[in-house]
């Protein structure tokens, strides 16, 4: 029995007035899930832990497996393993975002937050941003790393965790209220904004009608993780295949193998077809038991408040990973179990994260069932089965029969 997860990153969301009171999901046109779902179980699942906030770090690891509250330890250490940031015990990582800020001529503490992503800034111009900014701001005390796209890390040598907001929280909103109270974590913030703001390639991505990459923000602050290897736990050899360092981060503390595929972004044109078919080839030729597939686009496309684009991204999940994905395991003759699935919902009217139970789909090619469903948020509600602790859901999907 092989094994596949494929995680649409915020996929599932609230009924929309604009979509005839359906969601993006429902919505959408996915031939290969509406395949699927007669044949499969469907179901609701709760990522994320009572008391603990909706994130992609607490929800994804909810879905591999590991209980938040016992394994978390903060957002950017698990990124920072993924990158190769080296961690004392006393090292305390943050997120560095670079994000875009209003340009108005009033102090920095009266922008506002336009952009949590730069418009999707290319790994090779943050890098450029950032080095600028770190020539610097950059000491023995305060350690910068690349990660990808926006994403980036900084590491505080004998650091303190502090309670920072994340900056899809705020989008649109005055900023003042939402600084760090660290006097040197402000500050590091308001300098990047005086030397990116008028950086050559922010003159140009305004030229060109694009989003400035115009300050550093930090927020996800944490200590050094420490995870059970997923072997040890499921007896299964592992891989993941995501273009975000978060996921990757997991995926090195899990002691699991990241699959890198060309032209994976975390954006709306990401390579799904290269991820589906690494998939494909590491199940049916590498010797790998179990893949993780991680998408980012529907999050994205969640944060950005665009029901169209986030449509987009489920119809292209379907019909460019999830189709490939099963087309290349039928072909191979081996039974094998897909679980399909959101960490948490991005709803287009909120444009962050939010706490509710998601649908989860999963299909067994060893098995024949016939039900009437289709796989959405309503659906999976009637299917009658909730799993209350998101982080059981790995060991039904792997060991349950």
């Amino acid at each position: 029995m092989k094994y596949v997860l494929i995680l649409g990153d915020g996929m599932a969301d609230w009924p929309l007035e604009e979509l005839g009171g359906k969601t993006p999901l429902e919505y959408a046109n996915t031939a290969t899930l509406d395949e699927l779902a007669p044949k499969s179980e469907i179901g609701t699942v709760e990522t994320i832990p009572e008391g603990m906030a909706p994130g992609s770090d607490t929800a994804n690891l909810s879905v591999m497996g590991y209980d938040p509250k016992k394994y978390y330890s903060g957002r950017s250490p698990l990124e920072a393993l993924s990158i190769g940031a080296p961690m004392k015990d006393t090292d305390v990582a943050f997120r560095c975002n670079i994000v875009t800020l209003t340009e108005n001529d009033v102090p920095y503490a009266e922008q506002v937050i336009l952009d949590h992503s730069s418009g999707e800034i290319s790994t090779q111009d943050a890098d450029v941003l950032l080095k600028d900014v770190c020539e610097e701001l950059a000491d023995e005390t305060y350690r910068f790393y690349t990660g990808t796209s926006y994403r980036h890390c900084m590491i505080w040598d004998q650091g303190k965790v502090l309670e920072l907001t994340p900056p899809h929280d705020v989008l649109t909103q005055t900023i003042g209220q939402y600084l760090p109270q660290d006097a040197m974590l402000r500050h590091m913030q308001e300098r990047s904004y005086e030397i990116l703001k008028n950086h050559p390639i922010n003159v140009e991505r305004k030229a060109k009608g694009l989003n400035p990459a115009n300050s550093f923000w930090f927020w996800g602050a944490g200590t050094k993780p420490l995870l059970t290897s997923f072997e040890d736990i499921y007896h299964k050899r592992g891989a993941m295949i995501s273009a975000v360092d978060l996921l990757k981060g997991i995926a090195v503390g899990a002691g699991m193998d990241n699959i890198l595929v060309e032209g994976a972004n975390g954006g709306l044109h990401t390579n799904y077809e290269g991820k589906a078919e690494a998939a494909v080839k590491a199940l049916t030729q590498d010797g790998y038991d179990f893949v993780y597939i991680h998408v980012e686009a529907p999050d994205e496309m969640g944060h950005q408040g665009s029901a169209e684009k986030k449509i987009q991204s489920i119809e292209y999940l379907d019909e460019r990973l999830i189709r490939i994905v099963k087309e290349g395991l039928d072909r191979s003759g081996e039974d094998y179990r897909m679980l399909v699935l959101p960490d948490h919902p991005t709803p287009i009217k909120v444009r962050t994260h939010v706490s509710e139970p998601v649908p989860y789909l999963l299909y067994d090619s060893s098995r024949e069932e016939n039900h009437s469903w289709k796989y959405n948020e309503k659906d999976a509600v009637s299917g009658g089965v909730t799993i209350a602790h998101g982080w059981d859901l790995m060991a039904y999907f792997l060991e349950n029969r």
